[in-house]
Order: C-alpha cells, then sequence, then structure tokens
C-alpha cells in the first residue's frame, strides 16, 4: 500500500510539473504576443530594455537584494557579462522578429534551441554527443530549412533574426549551465537582469518614444512581469518533474502560438510552417528519449 500510495504522490508530483510547464508557455506566449503588438509602435530595443528594467525591479523586490548585497558578488564576473549579453541579443532578436514574423513562424524556429543547446554542449562541456543525437540535430536544422526555405523566396529576412535569436540563447543556456556549478540561482538571475538593463540603456535615446496611451505603459510593464513569471513557472516545473517529463511539453507552446498569432493579428500559418515545426518537435523528443535512456530513466 506505501509502494502504490508512494507511486502515486510521485506521479502528483509529475503532474504539477507539467501543469507548470504549460502555464509557463503561456506566460511566454502572452509575451511574445504583446511584444509583437507594441513592435508596432515601439521601437524594439526600447520594449526590450522595459522588459529587463521591470525584470530588475521585481527580482531586486523579491530577493530582498538591498540587504543581500552578496547576491551581487561572482566568482567570474566576465562570465555573467557574456551571459547577460548572450540573453539580451536572443530577447532582442527575437523582438525584432516578432515584428515582421508570425508568432508561429518564430516559436518553430525557437525549437530548434535544444538541438543547438546539444550541438554546443559537446565541444563547450565535454559532453559526450553520439552519433544518433547528432543525427537527430541534423534532421532539425532539415526542419528549421523547411521553415524558413532559403533560395525560394518565401524567406523573409527577419528570420536571421529569429535564428540570432535561438544562437544566442543556446550559448545562454550552455554558460548558465557551466556558472551554475559556482553561482547561485538567485545570483544568475540578478546579473541576467543588471547586465540586460544597463547594456541597453545606451541605445535607447536614438530610439526612444515616450508612450502616449496607458495601455501602452501597462503592456511594457507586463512584458518584465510576465519574463519574470514565465522563468518562475519554469523552475517550479523542474523542481517538481525531471527535465525528461518536462521538456516535451515545452513544443505545446506552438499551440498556444497558433491561437494568439490568429485571435490577435489574423495570422495562419502554411503548412510549410507546421511541417517544419513538426520535424524539429519529433527531433527534439528523440534527444529528450535517448538521453532517458542513457540514464536509465
Amino acid at each position: 500500500m506505501s509502494l502504490v500510495a508512494g507511486g502515486g504522490a510521485l506521479s502528483n508530483m509529475r503532474l504539477r510539473g507539467i501543469a507548470w510547464m504549460i502555464a509557463a508557455n503561456i506566460a511566454f506566449t502572452i509575451l511574445d504576443t504583446l511584444a509583437k503588438v507594441l513592435g508596432g509602435t515601439i521601437d524594439p530595443m526600447q520594449v526590450a530594455w522595459f522588459r529587463y528594467a521591470t525584470n530588475l525591479v521585481l527580482i531586486l523586490f523579491a530577493l530582498r537584494a538591498w540587504g543581500r548585497p552578496y547576491l551581487f558578488d561572482t566568482s567570474k564576473p566576465l562570465l555573467q557579462f557574456v551571459r547577460g549579453l548572450c540573453l539580451l541579443g536572443s530577447t532582442v532578436f527575437n523582438f525584432v522578429a516578432l515584428r515582421y514574423l508570425q508568432l508561429a513562424e518564430v516559436a518553430a524556429i525557437a525549437f530548434a534551441g535544444p538541438l543547438v543547446i546539444t550541438a554546443l554542449a559537446g565541444p563547450m562541456l565535454g559532453e559526450k554527443i553520439g552519433w544518433r543525437r547528432w543525427a537527430a540535430v541534423g534532421v532539425g536544422f532539415v526542419g528549421m530549412l523547411v521553415v524558413i526555405r532559403p533560395g525560394t523566396g518565401a524567406m523573409h529576412w527577419a528570420v536571421l533574426f529569429s535564428i540570432g535569436s535561438v544562437t544566442c540563447y543556446a550559448f545562454y543556456v550552455i554558460l548558465t549551465r557551466h556558472l551554475g556549478r559556482t553561482e547561485t540561482a538567485e545570483g544568475l538571475a540578478l546579473h541576467g537582469a543588471v547586465v540586460g538593463t544597463v547594456a541597453l540603456m545606451p541605445l535607447l535615446p536614438p530610439v526612444w518614444e515616450t508612450p502616449t496611451s496607458g495601455w501602452i505603459w501597462l503592456a511594457l510593464g507586463a512584458t518584465g512581469f510576465l519574463g519574470g513569471l514565465g522563468h518562475f513557472m519554469l523552475i517550479q516545473a523542474y523542481k517538481r518533474a525531471p527535465a525528461t517529463v518536462i521538456a516535451p511539453f515545452t513544443y505545446m507552446q506552438i499551440i498556444w502560438m497558433v491561437i494568439a498569432g490568429y485571435v490577435v493579428f489574423g495570422d495562419t500559418p502554411d503548412m510549410w510552417t507546421l511541417y517544419g515545426a513538426g520535424i524539429i518537435i519529433l527531433s527534439g523528443l528523440y534527444v529528450l528519449h535517448h538521453e532517458r535512456l542513457s540514464r536509465g530513466a
């Protein structure tokens, strides 16, 4: 009876983790939708700065950092700075791409992120990458080509920013894994927000436009809140279930992005985008399955 009860408790914990992941995906979808809406009137650099500045204020209050100055300490300041720039680059490139591409297109390309991380983990972290996972990375790359269709005339130049966002995010994750061995989670969150806020400030004067309506102020503030909330939900998800259980539900975001794109902008993704997204998702799921097998999970 105790084993059954224990198994039920474990199953419930994993279900909660999955629920947190789905909620995080919805938060990130709303964030991207707001960024696309704001991109029609506000420069993406300014939108990104508000996203980081609001998030920084929330983190400072959540951690009560004014009474815990040690949170700002780091044994690897240069890597913290580079990591922050990678996250910033991912955000800015993503916001620029969202200004011109459909939400579903951006999401489909973003799904290649785990595959890029897998490719980089070998040379940068010394992780062993077998031929099967390399094959999955190659198939995922083919899927991304199906989405962007280079050389066909259907490729929009903004997909380059979406690819840049995925690449920056992959380096950010790799550096986070590396720094996570010596740095605290609170310190990583705080330094990322500080770097993004400060690094964008010199770039604001040429593009700054003072919002003229209350809804724009509210939407700008919401980007930071949703970003922080989404990452909090991700933490809660991974606390309650293994990555191999949680990660596949990340791909559900394509559903929310398609719905948001249709409801808010009237966009309907073409079949090439859906086919390419399917190829990328299947290759990503194979990598996760192989990782589960290799760990005996």
